[in-house]
């Protein structure tokens, strides 16, 4: 019985180690990845080396996910602002629409069951909480949560150093 379904077009760096039942096709995933159970990543997304894609997944069209990432269980990208079903009353196809990218920076973190609408960058070292709507650009270092997501504080390795000693700002 085949439990993995990937297709001969993915691009698959050295040391990526991939669980049962995934769905991968025309996506590349860089070294050292690692993609959890029930995991699908679309054609024309990409991940980076070192990351971590937990199970229950879903990484559409557009993605782009820098090194060192960590996306949580559930984690649910979204690359159209409007979708549609229908085009003139026929099925759409991928000439009715145009993709819409998203963006994480590199070593950010994405909680569980969080959704990433279209047109959203991740900044930098950001963490997004679990169960978050993504519905704008989230600052490098910076920790969101909520529905819409709004920034909680920004991370202390993420504050600007003030002085020649190198002391960081605020508490």
């Amino acid at each position: 019985m085949e439990r993995r379904c990937i297709s001969p077009d993915v691009k698959l760096g050295p040391g990526v180690k991939i669980f049962d039942f995934v769905n991968l096709y025309g996506c590349e995933i860089g070294a050292g990845t690692k993609i959890g159970t029930f995991v699908e990543i679309q054609k024309n997304a990409r991940i980076g080396c070192h990351c971590k894609i937990s199970s229950h997944t879903f990484i559409c069209e557009g993605v782009t996910i820098a090194d060192e990432v960590f996306v949580g269980h559930g984690v649910m990208f979204i690359n159209d602002t409007y979708p549609r079903a229908t085009a003139n009353g026929k099925l759409q196809t991928e000439a009715d629409w145009t993709v819409e990218p998203i963006r994480i920076g590199k070593g950010a973190s994405i909680g569980s069951n969080a959704t990433i609408l279209s047109r959203v960058t991740v900044g930098e070292g950001a963490i997004v909480g679990a169960g978050s709507v993504v519905t704008r650009d989230v600052p490098a270092g910076a920790i969101v949560a909520g529905n819409p997501a709004r920034v909680l504080r920004l991370l202390k390795e993420a504050r600007p150093k003030i002085g020649s000693q190198g002391t960081k700002a605020g508490p």
